[in-house]
């Protein structure tokens, strides 16, 4: 369901719109984004899910739209309750009791959660992960590096995250299969049946408090230890806190690392030039322009394509549209960090571009809380494979890669390539 263009006459037919969330759609949608950017930038649709939500498309939209509070990420507010039948929101988060995580409350209990969460979260702490991040990476590389071949999705931008949470956590090496196996089934079905998704949410969760339980007797110097010693003033994380926190760090800290490497290398492969730069620049010992180029690969085709959900709270404005009381907001950073009225030359890499404050990981009181590990892991990961695989290039016709279909992500089923064999 459609809503009349702002500004278009009553009496006069409102523009066609494009077709939206079909195959074509994720293969790219930034002509439709550029479409509803100039002619609808608060849209009404009906999702594939059967719900009907507000898409903010804007730049200036956007940036409001997050930092509004207003509109609520407590699923409670939705008129429709579509979260209880599972439209909205993780598959099978409510059953498994893990609910209470920073993407589905407001403060003050956000503020509460995310200041204990934070302690245990530190920059200082992604720092000293730095190496292990490096060896995992080579360690990846070195299992295709002789074949000449592989699938940089499966055999590198999947698992390289996954290792990295499950040990800054505190997952013991002889169970991280487990959470590859469950993290994997996620990948799969993010696009399809949402039962296979729930089914993994339910087993991480179970696990997760188990490992919880048994830390609580042998603290380490790792994320769910931290979290479990976490206080403010004695207000200590419970248990199903806890569950929830260690849940989502994991569930939100592998699937946009898999997509910013993903989506980051074909941006690469098909933008030559840029590629060549960077190259050289690291060739030459230099960083600055992997840690600009990082954050336009974020920009221009980044992995969040649409923010987490948000109701609204009361009736608003929000770029020229009224949005009711109960209504679900879908931020669409993927269009906002298009806007031409923000970017210069938006459908253009540019890796050197330092006017660049992106929405890629948000904005406001919700930006995202793993965004230096994603960008330590991205760099590294980046860094690495254009210089130990300096010939790497697409092993298909751009034409035969396939996006995975979705409402919050955007990443590739997979990236076959191919290089020169190396030995490690």
């Amino acid at each position: 369901m459609d809503e009349q263009t702002p500004g278009t006459p009553s009496d006069a037919p409102a523009p066609q719109g494009p077709t939206l969330f079909d195959w074509e759609f994720a293969t790219d949608p930034y002509p439709a984004y550029a479409w509803l950017r100039e002619h609808s930038p608060v849209h009404r649709t009906r999702l594939p899910s059967g719900v009907e939500a507000w898409l903010v498309t804007r730049y200036a939209d956007a940036r409001q739209a997050l930092a509004d509070q207003r509109l609520s990420k407590n699923p409670a507010h939705h008129a429709e309750s579509a979260h209880a039948k599972g439209k909205t929101g993780i598959p099978g988060e409510r059953k498994a009791e893990l609910m209470t995580h920073l993407l589905n409350i407001d403060p003050p209990d956000h503020t509460r959660l995310r200041r204990l969460v934070s302690k245990a979260f530190t920059p200082r702490r992604v720092a000293e992960f730095t190496p292990r991040v490096q060896e995992l990476t080579d360690h990846l590389i070195d299992g295709f590096a002789a074949k000449g071949e592989a699938d940089l999705i499966h055999e590198f931008a999947f698992p390289l995250p996954i290792y990295a949470i499950c040990e800054m956590l505190g997952v013991p090496r002889e169970d991280q299969d487990d959470f590859r196996d469950w993290a994997g089934m996620m990948i799969r079905h993010g696009g399809g049946p949402r039962g296979g998704v729930a089914r993994s949410v339910k087993q991480m969760r179970t696990y997760l408090g188990e490992l919880i339980h048994r830390k609580r007797d042998d603290l380490g110097n790792d994320l769910i230890s931290d979290l479990i010693r976490a206080s403010d003033h004695g207000d200590h994380l419970t248990e199903t806190e806890a569950t929830a926190m260690a849940f989502i760090l994991l569930f939100a800290g592998f699937e946009t690392t898999v997509n910013l490497i993903g989506n980051g290398v074909h941006s690469l492969f098909m933008n030559p030039d840029q590629r060549a730069l960077l190259q050289a620049s690291l060739a030459a010992g230099e960083s600055a322009l992997l840690a600009t180029g990082i954050e336009e690969l974020l920009r221009y085709d980044g992995p969040v394509e649409l923010a987490t959900w948000r109701f609204a709270t009361e009736p608003l404005t929000l770029g020229g549209q009224e949005v009711a009381a109960g209504d679900p907001v879908l931020v669409v950073l993927a269009a906002a960090d298009r806007d031409p009225d923000r970017f210069a030359d938006p459908d253009t890499l540019d890796l050197s571009r330092t006017d660049n404050q992106h929405l890629g990981y948000g904005h406001g009181i919700h930006y995202c809380l793993g965004a230096p590990l994603a960008r330590l892991e991205g760099q590294t990961a980046l860094a690495t494979l254009l210089t130990r695989l300096p010939d790497l290039e697409l092993a298909i016709p751009p034409q035969e890669l396939r996006w995975r279909g979705g409402l919050i992500m955007r990443g590739l089923r997979t990236l076959p390539v191919r290089f020169t064999p190396r030995n490690t």
